[in-house]
């Protein structure tokens, strides 16, 4: 937890230092309309190496239609957890922690909508006007999502070659966003940027607070630090605790019978096989079992029993 708050710190203090950097270090009037752009030199060199590449655009457009679908998804989980568990206590903690950091994702978005730092170097189709275009969206919203699933993965997929499969398809999927948003020419190199730094100060962020809502939800699946998902075939709920458990069916499986040892169980019948009770000892047991049920129901009725008769000796 401390190395993710740690480059946190780090990554939002560079990401800040880019806005403060942009307002003073190089700026010219060399976007659509004359807008000013910080690091006008290099930005201005990149989007000529570039150029402007709208297949790309409606790709990377694609894949970021794939990332809220994920979102989607996750709130799916968590709304089929809610409706069979009957509680919002008992919905996994990782999805709410999921859902509050879309919600702080959705709104740097839309605050850097409204603040302005950088204006697109190209008027989109269909626009009269020049549109914001720092820090990336797409790049932002691409690699939080993805960066989050990945990180999650453990907790909710079994299989480590599914695990490793999806996570390698997150890494793709953001290094081809990142580099596709930057090839397509809608956005300067300083808003590619600054989109990874901004993600890499929230995914931090994320992974910090998951450190620790992850703890219940792992035992809640029978999942500890250092064994594997996969174990859990299926949970067994245990009911009267303040929330459902779920044991490792192998782990049940795999639990002995509480039974004597079959070794005791052998020595024990050989016992009773080399010293038999007598057939005397045996019949005034039974007689004395017969006469305690009788005293019993003597008692019971305040008077002698007619339900049978003593046998006499």
């Amino acid at each position: 937890m401390k190395k993710n708050i740690i480059s946190a710190i780090i990554s939002g203090g560079l990401f800040a230092a880019l806005i403060v950097m942009l307002g003073r270090y190089d700026v010219a009037q060399i976007g659509p309309d004359g807008t000013s752009i910080g690091y006008s030199s290099i930005n201005e060199k990149v989007h000529e190496m570039t150029g402007v590449h709208m297949a790309w655009y409606e790709l990377t457009d694609i894949l970021g239609y794939l990332a809220i679908g994920v979102c989607a998804l996750f709130g799916l989980i968590g709304l089929i957890q809610l409706i069979r568990r009957r509680s919002f206590l008992l919905v996994d903690k990782t999805i709410y922690a999921l859902g509050c950091f879309y919600v702080v994702v959705i709104g740097c978005y839309i605050f850097f909508e409204k603040f302005v730092i950088n204006y697109r170097p190209i008027i989109m189709p269909g626009a009269s006007a020049p549109e914001a275009s720092f820090p990336s969206s797409h790049t932002m919203l691409i690699i939080t999502v993805m960066a989050s699933t990945a990180i999650i993965a453990g907790l909710y997929i079994r299989k480590l070659f599914l695990r490793f499969l999806v996570r390698l398809l997150c890494a793709v999927i953001i290094v081809v966003t990142v580099c596709g948003r930057l090839y397509c020419g809608v956005h300067w190199f300083t808003d590619i940027i600054g989109g990874i730094l901004l993600s890499l100060c929230l995914i931090s962020l994320f992974a910090a607070v998951y450190s620790k809502t992850s703890e219940s939800d792992k035992k809640y699946y029978g999942i500890d630090d250092g064994s594997r998902a996969e174990n859990v075939d299926f949970q067994v709920h245990v009911h009267g605790e303040p929330g459902l458990k779920k044991v490792p069916a192998k782990t049940a499986a795999s639990q002995p019978a509480v039974t004597a040892p079959a070794e005791s169980r052998t020595e024990k019948s050989a016992t009773e096989a080399k010293s038999p009770e007598p057939e005397g000892q045996a019949v005034e047991d039974l007689y004395a079992g017969y006469e305690g049920r009788r005293m019993k129901k003597d008692k019971t009725d305040n008077g002698p029993s007619t339900s049978g008769y003593v046998p006499k000796h």
